[in-house]
């Protein structure tokens, strides 16, 4: 998957030295240029930005699935023993708690609400659903107008390319802050940081 993962920008890169896809050096301003040829930016855009994205969702909303199929198919139980020997394990019908009874005693576990590790799992996947939201924020405008650009032959102002650039950019910024908001490791590690600089 990695090298998949690098194969494919690789050829994102230098699909048009290798394939002419558009002039890419300028010669008067002595710069290299991301080639504006229409099929070009089609290819580009949907390789390096649609296409991952779509399997990111896919897959996110498969995780969400399976832990929304957890959790509810959860279930609580009883025990009661059916000989002094033996114990009987059956579903309890919708009771909130766990009922155990051995040798004329009862002991009781309430198993209402979820488990440590359900809640881990829960704040987990919010984390995960924030990260890649945040992600689309900050990067779909930028990707949208680069596409639109040369399909439409439109004159988007460049202090907007630059701002919608400076946006996706922004999403580096984002990330380390939000898994210090889900993660204590992280906040851990920044306040010992920023404590450490006074």
């Amino acid at each position: 998957m990695i090298a998949l993962t690098w194969a494919l920008s690789a050829v994102i890169a230098l699909a048009p030295l290798l394939f002419g896809w558009g002039e890419t050096y300028s010669e008067g301003n002595q710069e290299c240029q991301v080639s504006q040829e229409p099929s070009y930016t089609v290819f580009s855009t949907f390789g390096a930005f649609y296409l991952p994205l779509c399997v990111v969702l896919f897959v996110y909303w498969k995780i969400y699935k399976a832990a929304k199929f957890r959790i509810g198919s959860r279930k609580s139980n009883s025990i009661t023993p059916i000989a002094p020997e033996g114990l009987e394990v059956k579903e309890a019908s919708q009771q909130s708690q766990m009922v155990f009874t051995v040798r004329h005693a009862t002991v009781t576990f309430q198993t209402d609400g979820d488990t440590w590790r359900e809640q881990k799992e829960k704040k987990a996947a919010l984390m995960v659903g924030i990260l890649i939201g945040v992600f689309v924020l900050c990067w779909i405008p930028f990707f949208i107008t680069e596409l639109i650009n040369p399909l439409c032959s439109c004159d988007i102002p460049p202090i907007w390319k630059s701002i919608f650039l400076w946006l996706g950019y922004s999403n580096s910024f984002f990330n380390p802050l939000i898994y210090t908001a889900f993660n204590k490791n992280y906040n851990n590690a920044f306040r010992n940081l920023f404590s450490r600089q006074h």
